[in-house]
């Protein structure tokens, strides 16, 4: 199940036959899109009542995804700010097929409406469950807040069936990534200027958004090409790496920034509120926090026995590590360091496939 890592002389092939690995990147992009195919529930009673509430529907509907898979455990992905959804578990397809289908959600380019999301979301969970099956929530970053605030929200009502949950590098508010004005020292990374500026930028001014925007936009390109920096990238990373640039490039700034504001509304995490009381796995980069803040609430909730156990009765967290000296596991680096994740996400499934063993949990 898991993927085998690329052999010399498939690394001599890509150095020196630079038109093979353009046939079979193209190729890898082929089967995607034949294997992963729009998918539109049946049943869509919540996004439906949105008509009329939402000034720009069309332009804040998400797209729905579905690969279909064995078993009966689908697994639904959230990805973070970018890539879409589609691209961000690249590596983790096979795994999750082997469990059930995958269903992903792509959030819209040219807007964002967290209302929504949390409607399509909700009605997308319904239809799995009116085939008799409960689906895992997988969340990466920016989208597992998205799955927290849902899980809070009236449309996650007693009628949803939720398997478990599974959160990747989970930003679950705007203070994991931004410090306040008050805290001093150890620099300011990339990622929290960019995010301070949009934050301050005046939503009246078209220009000045689309400026904040840019420079955010150059920031996610520098953080993909940090990751693939000294590797050698199979057909496999190259037509991800596509996509990621695509979407990242032609995401208008409206959509941007309408993320952005979302991730704003997002509120720290305490003891007083679960998160979820089913199975839930949390994943956190030994990188952590060259992205999130030292004094990101996130990462201090779950870092306390006492506050994990309150927000997540049945959660499981586990810090993801590289093998290979000088090259740490990073931020949400699902794609760079699947060998890391994936042994840990297949036994946890695994688990879940026998609810006795998270008695002990």
């Amino acid at each position: 199940m898991r993927d085998a890592p690329v052999v010399p002389l498939v690394q001599k092939v890509i150095a020196t036959h630079p038109a093979v690995i353009s046939v079979a990147t193209a190729a890898t992009g082929l089967m995607r899109q034949m294997a992963i195919k729009p998918f539109t529930p049946r049943k869509r009673q919540r996004e439906f009542q949105l008509i009329g509430r939402l000034s720009s529907i069309h332009a804040v509907h998400n797209q729905i995804f579905k690969e279909k898979g064995n078993g009966d455990t689908p697994t639904i992905v959230i990805g973070g700010f970018v890539p879409d959804a589609t691209e961000a578990v690249e590596f983790q397809r096979p795994l999750f097929r082997n469990y059930g289908s995958i269903y992903y959600i792509n959030f819209s380019r040219n807007g964002f409406a967290a209302e929504m999301f949390f409607a399509q979301l909700a009605d997308l969970i319904e239809n799995i469950n009116l085939a008799g099956k409960r689906p895992v929530i997988f969340g990466i970053s920016f989208g597992c807040g998205l799955v927290r605030e849902f899980l809070r929200s009236p449309m996650n009502d007693s009628s949803l069936k939720i398997r478990g949950i599974v959160m990747a590098s989970p930003v679950l508010c705007t203070e994991d990534l931004v410090r306040a004005e008050r805290e001093k020292g150890s620099g300011v990374r990339m990622l929290e200027s960019n995010l301070k500026r949009i934050l301050k930028s005046d939503p009246s001014r078209e220009e000045d958004v689309s400026r904040q925007i840019e420079r955010a936009r150059r920031c996610f390109q520098s953080l993909f090409e940090a990751g693939a920096e000294n590797r050698v990238l199979n057909h496999r990373h190259l037509s991800i790496r596509k996509k990621i640039m695509d979407a990242v490039a032609k995401t208008p700034a409206v959509g941007g920034f309408q993320r952005v504001l979302a991730l704003r509304d997002f509120t720290p995490p305490t003891a007083d509120t679960d998160i979820f009381t089913g199975p839930a796995l949390i994943l956190l980069a030994e990188g952590e926090e060259d992205i999130l803040v030292t004094s990101s609430p996130t990462l201090a909730a779950l870092r306390n026995p006492d506050i994990r156990e309150r927000i997540l009765p049945r959660g499981r967290v586990r810090i993801v590590t590289s093998r290979l000296a000088g090259d740490s596991v990073s931020h949400a680096s699902l794609i760079f360091h699947h060998h890391s994740y994936n042994p840990l996400l297949e036994a946890w499934y695994d688990r879940l496939r026998a609810p006795a063993l998270f008695a002990a949990v």
